[in-house]
């Protein structure tokens, strides 16, 4: 599935139940305690959440700007009520230079950076007690965390409830693209941080699917907004009628389990490239919707098909 650009603890146990994990399991912000020693203590200020973004449209975005998009940007609208006395704009970012939390740069606007170092049980609590601070620090400020924020705004607080528009770049020459670079310092760093960076495309027919080409092998991550037993029924029944290929020669080779959401991760053939996927994932998309809506119980061959499935979940954390 590919190498993040950050390192993170990655497991293949069952993830954290809807309602968190047991007091006796690790506790999932990677600590190596046990969750009633850590987040789930009663003395613990950032609780644990197991879906952070859950109740944003933006959600599923969010969380693949968050978790495997390299370089991303998305503006957002503060929500009517938040104080910006200065007016400033904010702009999503997968990534900011250092992994930064947020940037207030010189015209004053914000950049809030998604994929950070620190993580303490509710990255949405994190974010917006960083973008609280950004919007009254000064014009060239940095901005971060450096102990749990407590109680407080989350996102859900303090953006507007509405679709973001991502736009992928091909590296992270947006960074300094209106800084003056006449020494040429930042050119290496920037070369570096590209190279690294995985050829990275959003479809346009669905929401939240990513195409992406590592190295010699191409992929698409589509993170869905659905429960995880929900998605595991639907993707068995498909997987039963032989109707989880999106494109010839094609393989449903797992998925992986993050902030509370199932991102299905196929294996493509190369050279098949995003635009081949929009159609097909389009159609597949419609299949999947009526199998969501099903009620009926699952067939034995259908149950078989869940527990396959299931066993090729990775959780990352």
């Amino acid at each position: 599935m590919g190498k993040k650009s950050r390192q993170r603890q990655r497991s293949e146990d069952p993830g954290p139940a809807a309602d968190g994990p047991g007091a006796r399991q690790p506790c999932p912000c990677g600590s190596g305690r046990r969750y009633k020693a850590c987040h789930g203590s009663k003395d613990s200020s950032s609780p644990y959440v197991a879906r952070p973004f859950e109740g944003l449209s933006a959600e599923a975005d969010l969380v693949a700007l968050r978790e495997f998009v390299p370089a991303a940007t998305a503006p957002v609208e503060l929500a009517p009520a938040v104080e910006n006395p200065e007016g400033r704009s904010v702009q999503l970012c997968s990534l900011l230079p250092g992994a930064t939390p947020a940037m207030v740069r010189q015209d004053g606007s914000i950049w809030l950076g998604l994929q950070v170092q620190h993580g303490y049980g509710d990255p949405s609590r994190d974010l917006g007690a960083v973008l609280e601070e950004a919007l009254q620090a000064d014009p060239g400020s940095l901005v971060g965390l450096s102990a749990p924020p407590g109680d407080g705004a989350r996102l859900q607080d303090l953006l507007a409830d509405a679709p973001i528009t991502v736009t992928v770049h091909e590296g992270f020459d947006y960074w300094v693209a209106d800084v003056d670079d006449a020494d040429g310092s930042m050119a290496s760093a920037l070369e570096a941080a590209n190279e690294a960076a995985a050829p990275t495309v959003r479809l346009t027919t669905v929401p939240a699917a990513y195409w992406t080409s590592m190295g010699d092998r191409e992929y698409l991550r589509w993170v869905l907004p659905h429960s995880e037993d929900r998605v595991l029924d639907a993707l068995a029944r498909l997987r039963v009628l032989g109707d989880v290929s999106l494109v010839e020669g094609d393989r449903l080779i797992g998925m992986f389990r993050t902030h509370g959401l199932v991102v299905p991760v196929w294996d493509l053939p190369v050279g098949t490239g995003a635009e081949a996927l929009e159609e097909p994932l389009d159609a597949f998309s419609a299949r999947f919707e009526e199998a969501l809506g099903r009620e009926d119980a699952l067939t034995g061959e259908e149950r078989a098909s869940r527990a396959g499935l299931a066993s090729r979940q990775l959780t990352i954390r």
